[in-house]
């Protein structure tokens, strides 16, 4: 873990996406992140160690989930599947499949495995899976704000966490989508999915894969920023939304809370979901788990 002494920041950005305004200054205490997010082989000695099953390796009861289809009433996660060719990016229907039997151990799928993958970040890990996994190895999951000081390494105002360039004189720094998404890539076949930890080169604190490779969860609702009090103050320590203010209005079924995700994925590209920035953030169902969703930990015990 790396020690990240506290200090105030500007949070957000207004260069990009609605949900990251206002700009708003933000302090928090110090505290001890880990320089990498949870990996394979990490998740792997906490299962180990506890038995402890995912979300996705459990079939719902679908009393939970009024008017679902019996057929996803089993174990299963959603895994992304790349197109043949160009498709609508209105509908992410179209990358996105429910895949029965895809877990943390199985991550494109039953057949598939994580051997090979020891060092890269586990994925199909919903937020109760996160947290679990936490309290276990004494820690805590990050508030956004808490990640978003992190992720920014020391640098002010930058849209990057390595400055204001995605690309600076060609140099790709994060694993991100390379080309069209979600059909061309750039990358080697089949290696457009997560890449070992440490791959690209650290932040200014030291801290790797803060953008890119997998989403990460924060421990914080989604909701509206909000900025100090009236609009001039800092705010210490912000803790996010309420459960009720993530609720998504209008979404059919049971209310499930959102949490704030952090970082982008290695399917951010610049075509679709510019999220691979510190600033970047993105609501995710509490019940969701996906093949780019991962996650890193925190101690505040100094």
């Amino acid at each position: 873990m790396k020690l990240i002494q506290g200090g105030s920041f500007t949070m957000g950005s207004e260069q990009f996406y609605e949900e990251e305004r206002p700009l708003r200054r933000v302090r928090v205490d110090s505290f001890w992140i880990d320089e990498k997010p949870v990996t394979n082989a990490d998740f792997a000695a906490f299962v180990e160690a506890t038995g402890y099953r995912t979300f996705s390796e459990i079939a719902p009861d679908p009393k939970d989930y009024p008017g679902m289809d019996p057929a996803f009433a089993v174990p299963g996660s959603l895994v992304f599947q790349r197109t043949p060719h160009p498709v609508s990016l209105d509908d992410h229907g179209q990358w996105w499949a429910f895949v029965p039997g895809a877990d943390w151990r199985h991550p494109t799928g039953p057949d598939s495995s994580i051997e090979g993958l020891e060092d890269h970040p586990v994925v199909h890990i919903a937020f109760e899976d996160a947290d679990a996994y936490a309290k276990w190895a004494g820690k805590a999951l990050p508030t956004e704000a808490e990640w978003e000081f992190a992720a920014r390494g020391g640098l002010e105002g930058k849209e990057f966490a390595w400055g204001d360039e995605l690309a600076p004189d060609g140099a790709i720094l994060a694993n991100y989508w390379q080309g069209m998404f979600p059909f061309a890539t750039l990358k080697p076949d089949g290696r457009y999915r997560t890449s070992a930890t440490g791959s690209f080169p650290a932040n200014g604190y030291g801290l790797f894969d803060m953008i890119g490779n997998v989403w990460e969860w924060t421990r914080d609702w989604y909701g509206a920023p909000q900025p100090g009090k009236s609009g001039c103050c800092e705010a210490v320590n912000p803790r996010g939304a309420t459960i009720g203010d993530s609720y998504e209005l209008g979404a059919p079924g049971a209310r499930i809370g959102r949490r704030v995700l952090k970082g982008g994925s290695h399917l951010c590209a610049v075509n679709y979901c510019q999220r691979y920035r510190p600033a970047a953030r993105h609501p995710q169902h509490i019940d969701s788990a996906t093949s780019h969703i991962g996650f890193r930990c925190i101690s505040r015990k100094l």
